[in-house]
């Protein structure tokens, strides 16, 4: 049988606003009918941030738990996963909601070039956040920017510092950081294939115009997609993108056109070995 294919939808992220283009969720209420826009579309994941009063990106606790809550009534069965990257906080700060035990939590395991800025995630920090999601039971998403994160997260899972097999997403065409390249991509897959055994699952985003490109590329290859307004703010060079839903549909005729049925919520438990949280909605 054809391997479901998972949809995760990156709602809105730390950067893009409403400038950039008006269907970018800020608030917690715009973001949970954007999320549910998404689900009913066939993402499985929602991949989230939160933003502060004047739109700038938070890692405060609280409103992570009023969009988690509300993900949750909407959207009964989605696997919620929160952001702890660098660009909403400092420090352990950027793991402060890792206690409100969300499905699963991206985790950098190593540092790289941004656009303007170095991503700094020093060992130290990236061993307490781990630390943290083996306290809480929040499965980790490894955000690989680099090859040596997906050695890196390997060496972990070998210490026992990741406990369930790595959920490798392989982050391409950020500037200054791993280019689009299809021999690189081919040989991501290879070396997560032979780290964490022939079928581990892995997925694959791709930023700004290169989303369709990585969401292509991973649906062809066996893979699980990423898409939404977070990375990608347009459908096309002409046409912004009217919804994250637009852009979940655009990654499920894909699916469509490489013969693989997109995961529902169920499935994409059963993958990454998610099981429903006592008390959750659904």
């Amino acid at each position: 049988m054809t391997q479901p294919c998972i949809i995760c939808v990156a709602i809105t992220g730390s950067l893009p606003t409403k400038a950039n283009n008006p269907a970018v969720p800020i608030t917690i209420a715009e973001q949970v009918e954007s999320t549910q826009e998404a689900f009913e579309a066939g993402a499985s994941i929602a991949h989230c941030h939160v933003r502060d009063d004047e739109g700038k990106p938070s890692s405060d606790p609280e409103r992570y738990g009023r969009l988690k809550e509300g993900l949750e009534k909407h959207c009964p069965g989605m696997i919620v996963q929160l952001s702890t990257g660098g660009r909403s906080g400092a420090g352990q700060a950027r793991g402060a909601m890792l206690s409100l035990r969300p499905d699963m939590a991206s985790l950098a395991v190593g540092s790289n070039n941004f656009p303007t800025r170095v991503y700094e995630n020093a060992p130290d920090l990236v061993d307490w956040l781990a630390g943290q999601m083996v306290t809480h039971g929040v499965k980790p998403e490894i955000e690989a920017f680099d090859l040596s994160h997906i050695l890196k997260a390997h060496e972990m899972w070998q210490r026992g510092q990741i406990v369930e097999r790595p959920y490798v997403q392989f982050v391409m065409g950020v500037k200054n950081a791993m280019p689009v390249d299809r021999d690189v991509f081919d040989y991501y897959i290879r070396t997560v294939k032979r780290l964490f055994g022939e079928n581990a699952p892995w997925c694959a985003a791709g930023i700004g115009s290169n989303q369709i490109v990585l969401n292509e590329w991973a649906i062809a290859s066996g893979g699980h997609a990423r898409t939404g307004l977070e990375d990608n703010v347009r459908l096309d060079r002409d046409r912004l993108a009217p919804s994250n839903a637009a852009l979940v549909a655009r990654a499920a005729e894909l699916c469509r056109k490489y013969g693989r049925p997109v995961a529902t919520w169920q499935q994409a438990r059963e993958i990454l070995g998610i099981p429903m949280r006592a008390g959750s909605a659904g």
